[in-house]
């Protein structure tokens, strides 16, 4: 399916694949809502720069990993079941009151007390995927809360000297266009059950979600970085269904791989996911693709109302395509 050598491919074995998907917000729980059609065994690896909202609150005041993502990414691999699709909600209940817990989501704080009483972030998330019955398991991408730092140029002086945009909610709101961004602390641990899950899968799945403050950082934290390159998994990337207003307004399908192969240029992909709807230039998706050697999946993936949101369950049928090599002939192929 790609240019990888042989000895990075694995031979075909009985149990579950073993698929580890890398990024954040509602773009990571849709692959993950998916995935849970495809295999029983799933991990979840989130970025944890979040610095708005209860999250940032939360990391502020009690200088504790941001626990929005991974709350969702835990509620999105709830078991279907009465039990694990109520306190999937209970975990999603937002407060509104005139107090302190405005805009606060339970999951986070449920989440921050179990990491206070267990004294390990790991064991916590553990302990209320448990409590889900979640297909899979949910893992930080680092050890410690990390920030997004972006070089930006602004539309309207594009001769001007970037301006320096610190904080995941203030990149992803950007009105300029987001030129480089780093991770600060640019030498952060990673997460060693991450690391180990991503060396041990079969497949690593990149994206959708948003391509700057959830997808990218993964590819600039050294730890994952280095296990991306190291393991014997395949990669699949998700392309997003539309641009995300501010940090990829005017991004086509094609700037996406271009970006992935300027962030990380010896990384190798095998197949791109990709809704017809979302490809502006089939030609130039192509021609990127084979610049990353991988081959291009077109399936209609989107929910069909016109909004830029994934289907689970035709998500899960164009994974599992991609993972069976099913491509087809239709400008699925590289030139």
């Amino acid at each position: 399916m790609s240019g990888r050598s042989g000895s990075r491919r694995r031979s075909r074995r009985s149990s579950p694949l073993g698929v580890v998907a890398l990024g954040g917000g509602h773009g990571l729980s849709a692959t993950l809502q998916a995935l849970r059609h495809v295999t029983t065994d799933v991990t979840a690896v989130v970025t944890v720069a979040d610095d708005g909202g209860s999250s940032g609150r939360l990391r502020s005041e009690m200088d504790v990993l941001p626990p929005g993502d991974l709350r969702m990414a835990i509620s999105a691999l709830c078991e279907s079941s009465e039990w694990g699709e109520t306190w999937r909600d209970i975990l999603q209940h937002r407060f509104h009151t005139d107090g302190d817990l405005d805009g606060h989501a339970l999951g986070n704080l449920l989440l921050v007390a179990t990491w206070e009483l267990l004294g390990d972030t790991v064991a916590g998330l553990d302990l209320i995927g448990r409590l889900l019955g979640a297909t899979g398991r949910v893992l930080p991408m680092a050890t410690t809360p990390l920030a997004i730092e972006a070089d930006v140029v602004q539309r309207d002086r594009p001769d001007a000297p970037p301006m320096v945009i610190r904080g995941q909610s203030r990149v992803a709101v950007t009105s300029g266009t987001v030129e480089r961004i780093r991770l600060q602390p640019e030498d952060a641990e990673a997460c060693p059950e991450a690391v180990a899950a991503i060396e041990a899968a079969d497949w690593v799945i990149l994206g959708p979600g948003s391509w700057f403050t959830s997808v990218m950082p993964h590819l600039l934290l050294p730890g994952i970085r280095d296990a991306l390159h190291q393991t014997p998994a395949r990669v699949a990337l998700t392309l997003n269904l539309a641009q995300q207003p501010g940090e990829t307004a005017g991004y086509s399908a094609a700037d996406h791989l271009r970006s992935l192969r300027h962030y990380a240029p010896d990384l190798g992909v095998d197949v791109v996911v990709a809704d017809p709807s979302a490809i502006e230039d089939l030609d130039d998706v192509l021609e990127c693709a084979s610049k990353l050697g991988a081959r291009v999946l077109l399936r209609q993936v989107g929910v069909g109302d016109g909004t830029p949101r994934h289907d689970p369950l035709r998500l899960a049928a164009a994974y599992r395509d991609a993972f069976e090599g099913i491509l087809g002939d239709v400008g699925e192929s590289t030139r």
